[in-house]
Formats: C-alpha cells, sequence, structure tokens
C-alpha cells in the first residue's frame, strides 16, 4: 500500500511537470479548453491543465520577413516585367493569427502579388522604374489595413528587383548613353562659351587699362608742360622785376626785347615787325654809345709795330 502511493505521487510529479509550461520573450501561446479558445500566454511561466487544455498556437511577436519570388507584372503601356517584393511585418495579436485565416502568410503573398499587379499596372513603365517609393507606400497602406483581421501588421513593403524584358533594357542601354552623350556635349559648348565670355572680357579690361594708363601719360605730360611753361614765365618775370629794380633804362629794356623776340624766332625763317619808333630809339642809342664811347666793351685792337727802315749801303 505504500508502495501504491509512492507510485501514485511520482505519477502526479511527472504530469505537473510535463503541464508547466515557460513563454519565452516575444512570444505568446494560445491555449484551447477542450478544443475552444480560453487564453493567450505571454512570457513567462504557466501550469496548464492536463487533457483538458492544450497549446493550439505558438506565436512569435518578432518582425519577420516575407521574401516573395519574381513574378510577372505588366504595365499600363504592356510591357511585361519581373518585380519580387520584400514584405516586414509581426504579429501583433495571437488569437487573430491562430484564428483569422487558415494560413496568414501564404495569405498575405498572395495578397501582395495581387496588389503589385494592380498598382503596376496603372502605371507606365517610366513611371515605375522611377516611382519606387510610390509603389512601396501604396503597397504598405493596402496590404496593413488586409491584414488587420489576421492579427499582422505590415511595418513596410520593398521592391526588391524590376527587371525589364532584355529589348527595353538594351532600348534603355541606348536612350541613357545618348543622354550622357548629349550632356557631354552641352558641357563642352558651355564651357567654350564660358573661355570666350572670360576672354573677351580679359581683353576688355586690357583695352581699359591701356586707355587709362595714355590718359593717365597724357595728362602727367599737359602738367609737365604746364608746369615747365608756367617756371619759365615766372623765371622771365623775376628777370624783368630784377632789372626794373635795378633802375634800368627804357633803352636796355628795348634790347631785352628784341633778344626775346630772337628768341622766339629760334634761328628759323621768321619775320619780326619792328615798330618804328623802336627802331628811332634804338639808333638814337647806338649814336649815342658810338659819340660817347659809353656801352663799348670792345678792346681796340694793338697797332702793329711798323718795321725798322734798314740802312741803304749805297747811299750810306
Amino acid at each position: 500500500m505504500e508502495i501504491l502511493f509512492i507510485v501514485l505521487a511520482v505519477v502526479i510529479l511527472i504530469i505537473l511537470i510535463a503541464n508547466i509550461k515557460i513563454v519565452p520573450q516575444a512570444h505568446e501561446f494560445v491555449i484551447e479548453l477542450l478544443g475552444k479558445y480560453k487564453t493567450t500566454w505571454s512570457a513567462g511561466i504557466h501550469i496548464k491543465i492536463p487533457v483538458l487544455e492544450r497549446v493550439a498556437k505558438r506565436v512569435t511577436l518578432k518582425e519577420q520577413v516575407l521574401d516573395s519570388p519574381p513574378q510577372p507584372v505588366i504595365t499600363k503601356d504592356n510591357v511585361t516585367m519581373q518585380i519580387d517584393t520584400v514584405i516586414y511585418y509581426a504579429v501583433y495579436d495571437a488569437k487573430l493569427y491562430a484564428y483569422g485565416a487558415v494560413n496568414p502568410i501564404s495569405a498575405l503573398s498572395n495578397l501582395a502579388a495581387t496588389t503589385l499587379r494592380n498598382i503596376v499596372g496603372e502605371l507606365e513603365l517610366d513611371g515605375t522604374l522611377t516611382s519606387r517609393d510610390t509603389i512601396n507606400a501604396k503597397m504598405t497602406e493596402i496590404l496593413d489595413e488586409a491584414t488587420d483581421k489576421w492579427g499582422i501588421k505590415v511595418n513596410r513593403v520593398e521592391l526588391k528587383n524590376i527587371i525589364p524584358p532584355s529589348e527595353i533594357q538594351n532600348a534603355m542601354e541606348k536612350q541613357m548613353k545618348a543622354e550622357r552623350d548629349r550632356r557631354e556635349t552641352l558641357l563642352q559648348a558651355e564651357g567654350h562659351k564660358a573661355a570666350a565670355i572670360t576672354r573677351a572680357e580679359g581683353d576688355k579690361q586690357a583695352m581699359i587699362l591701356a586707355a587709362e594708363g595714355e590718359r593717365d601719360a597724357r595728362i602727367a605730360r599737359a602738367e609737365g608742360e604746364a608746369k615747365a611753361i608756367y617756371l619759365s614765365k615766372k623765371a622771365e618775370a623775376d628777370g624783368l622785376r630784377a632789372l626794373k629794380e635795378a633802375g634800368v633804362d627804357e633803352a636796355v629794356l628795348t634790347l631785352k626785347k628784341y633778344e626775346a623776340l630772337v628768341a622766339m624766332s629760334d634761328g628759323r625763317a621768321s619775320k619780326i615787325i619792328i615798330p618804328s619808333d623802336a627802331v628811332d630809339m634804338t639808333k638814337a642809342n647806338v649814336l649815342f654809345s658810338e659819340t660817347s664811347g659809353l656801352g663799348d666793351v670792345t678792346t681796340p685792337a694793338p697797332e702793329k709795330a711798323k718795321p725798322a727802315k734798314k740802312p741803304d749801303p749805297c747811299c750810306d
């Protein structure tokens, strides 16, 4: 009898240990009682009623990735392309995920394929290639709304590859090459234009600087000549003033005037008209100088000695 109690205790202990469940972090267990949903276990330790309760679904709450294979999609301009998508999703309700759909992941994949065909079918080839962000946003919005009843939260959708037909790829490469050649030609033309403008600006500046230099040189020469004339006239005026202060008579002043006239003629074939009264005055001054000896500064030449008369031997 005592052995029977021991065996019974051991069996109960084994059953109890077998029904102790530990739910890991970021996981949830869906529990059913006699085939009917009872509760959802979150992370931690739980004890299940033997035989009556069972773990119907183990669900992870981590973000997961669904990589859909490439599928043919026809654009609005009847171009067939191969497009594959990547869907980032997470389960936020274990009960809805367990009872919302038979296979939620397969349902999500098929829904993504049909949604992609609908969106791309409204776009042309160029719009499809340049509207990745628009397609991603529309697919994310549509899939997230459709999977709410499955307990799935679609965080984002990305178009992984867009592969057009080989003929379209060759045409696109030729178009890109033509566009690059056009840009190169345009850049070269702009470079030549900028260089010509720069050269013209340089020539213009050089001409302006040369004209300014010639102007400054002329101004400097004119100022120098004006200063020279001023100094010459000033010296002449100072000389006349000195003669006047020395008390010279009218005759000397008249002679100075003649000297000035001679200097003005500068030895060239110039005609100098002298007033008659000035000529008479000059003659009178010359006559007075000759008669009085005044003003004669020329030293008379010495008289030559007469040779001595040689004696005539025949007469003496």
